[in-house]
């Protein structure tokens, strides 16, 4: 199989390296206007022939999915297409038919998540709190933070649509999730114009859901603590580690930490390969949290 990914940032480069390590790959390209070597690179979509690759990562800027995905569906067909989470920038409907797209929701192949995921569907989930936050400076240290994608509201950048993994896996999870109230907003005194703060409030049956994404941690934070009927579940995704704790007491430990930093990506990639996309964000879920995210967003704005 011949692979392209599109976009040459920090994410662009980590999927080239994994799919170019891949024995199934038989040659991997790149679009980007950096002169890379050793590496077959096209400026753009529009220079390169389409046809010739079976799989195809759009890894560039949110701002860019959608016009280079709507291009990619109009000129080829059949095509497995994977797209850098958040889908778009802003919610989009945009009717795919003509090949496969996924999203790079990659926390879905955490082995501690499907841990999660298997103990809540084997008992009554009362409820789930989601804690994710870091100090946005601290976040990309090599890089000045305002001049990050992050920083600016029209390259698609903010805290709602930056860790908009939390969404993903909670409604994963959580199949039936609707969000009943949410807070996004600017907080801070960071130099930014994109939010650093969401809060939401949501529901899943019986199940309540609490959702904290923030730039404003001084420590970096990312934790999930669900009840159940029978036991309570605390993980923490950092360290990997998951502490399920029952009625009695009793305590049992998971760690999850000797998996290596590119696992989750290098098995999405495999299960879109391979074609038992199962566990994959489809498209439509893809969509469905950009549906969050905008109705999320029209609150604020409202």
């Amino acid at each position: 199989m011949r692979a392209l990914v599109v976009g040459y940032g920090s994410i662009g480069k980590r999927h080239y390296e994994i799919l170019s390590s891949l024995p199934q790959i038989l040659a991997c390209d790149v679009i980007t206007k950096q002169n890379l070597e050793m590496i077959q690179t096209y400026s753009s979509l529009q220079e390169c022939d389409l046809e010739q690759y079976d799989y195809i990562v759009i890894a560039s800027k949110t701002s860019l999915h959608y016009e280079q995905l709507l291009f990619i569906e109009r000129n080829v067909q059949g095509k497995i297409i994977l797209v850098e989470k958040p889908l778009f920038s802003h919610y989009e409907q945009l009717f795919i038919a003509r090949n496969k797209v996924f999203v790079a929701y990659n926390r879905r192949f955490y082995p501690i998540m499907k841990k999660i995921k298997k103990l809540c569907s084997k008992d009554i989930c009362y409820y789930a709190h989601v804690l994710t936050g870091q100090y946005l400076p601290q976040w990309r240290e090599a890089r000045e933070y305002t001049q990050s994608y992050s920083a600016k509201k029209s390259e698609g950048g903010g805290v709602l649509l930056d860790l908009s993994h939390e969404l993903d896996y909670l409604s994963w999870i959580f199949p039936s999730m609707q969000v009943l109230y949410s807070y996004d907003a600017k907080v801070s005194d960071l130099e930014i114009d994109s939010d650093d703060l969401c809060v939401v409030i949501a529901k899943s049956n019986q199940t309540l859901i609490n959702m904290s994404v923030d730039y404003i941690s001084k420590q970096f934070e990312q934790k999930i603590t669900i009840h159940l009927c029978s036991s309570s579940l605390y993980a923490d995704l950092k360290r990997m580690q998951l502490v399920q704790v029952f009625k009695d007491k009793s305590v049992k430990k998971y760690d999850f930490s000797r998996y290596e930093r590119n696992y989750s990506f290098k098995k999405m990639h495999q299960s879109l390969l391979f074609k038992n996309q199962n566990r994959c964000c489809s498209y439509e879920e893809g969509l469905k949290v950009m549906e969050y995210i905008h109705n999320i967003q029209e609150r604020r704005d409202g």
